[in-house]
């Protein structure tokens, strides 16, 4: 299903630069945005076009996206991930940072991608597994991914009258920049290119809910039918492993 207009978040590094690649590699046009002028550069000869922007900066969003034109397929893939290392001393501007940057932004970007968004087009959240299950010193990341499903979920009610779809994804562990600086085990791990192909195969049927490893994200359901006392037991062992 080449040539369409796909935009994508995050196109640097991690899942997003493999997305990237493999949009571009079957004839696909491609908008890269990113936040690293470098590293944005080196996609440019490749790009259909690239836009440089800070999630956190609302009038760089605009600036760079309001004039991309007709859009097929909006692909929201940013963010970052980091933990809260001592719930007892909660770090505030900590939790800020990761709901705005991993939450918030998302309503900038949904405001200056949509109405480009064409009829018929698709909207692809990019979220976690994490949001299955809590996981300790994970309070700042997963409360903004699990803000990211609810507003999937109640999008594709709203913009079914526009005939846009709406995915949302959750990735189990993937390896990227980010998950190399985890101190934790983490089971069947992937890597960018696999999920990056898992993602756009289930985008190309327009499935309305993609989760992997299914070993790992089965599991993690399974886990969250058992009382509570156990599967607290189970995810604290699993994350001090």
């Amino acid at each position: 299903m080449p040539n369409k207009t796909i935009l994508i978040t995050g196109a640097t590094s991690g899942i997003g630069l493999a997305l990237f690649e493999h949009y571009v590699a079957r004839g696909d046009k491609v908008i890269a945005c990113g936040r690293d002028s470098t590293k944005l550069s080196l996609l440019s000869n490749k790009a259909y076009k690239t836009c440089l922007f800070d999630l956190n900066n609302p009038a760089a969003i605009e600036n760079q996206l309001k004039g991309v034109g007709e859009i097929d397929t909006v692909l929201l893939n940013a963010g970052d991930c980091r933990y809260i290392d001592d719930a007892k001393n909660f770090d505030g501007k900590l939790f800020a940072d990761i709901i705005t940057t991993n939450l918030t932004s998302l309503g900038w970007l949904l405001q200056f991608t949509l109405p480009q968004l064409i009829n018929g087009g698709q909207l692809v959240l990019v979220s976690s597994s994490a949001t299955i299950l809590p996981f300790p010193r994970s309070e700042a990341y997963g409360a903004s991914k699990a803000g990211m499903d609810y507003l999937a979920n109640s999008l594709r009610l709203d913009l079914a009258e526009h005939n846009i779809d709406v995915t949302l994804v959750h990735p189990g562990f993937i390896k990227t920049p980010l998950t190399d600086k985890n101190d934790f085990n983490m089971p069947f791990l992937m890597t960018s290119n696999e999920a990056a192909s898992r993602i756009i195969t289930g985008v190309d049927k327009r499935k309305r809910y993609l989760h992997f490893p299914k070993r790992l994200t089965l599991l993690l359901k399974l886990i969250s039918y058992l009382p509570s006392s156990l599967w607290q037991k189970i995810i604290t062992r699993k994350q001090t492993a």
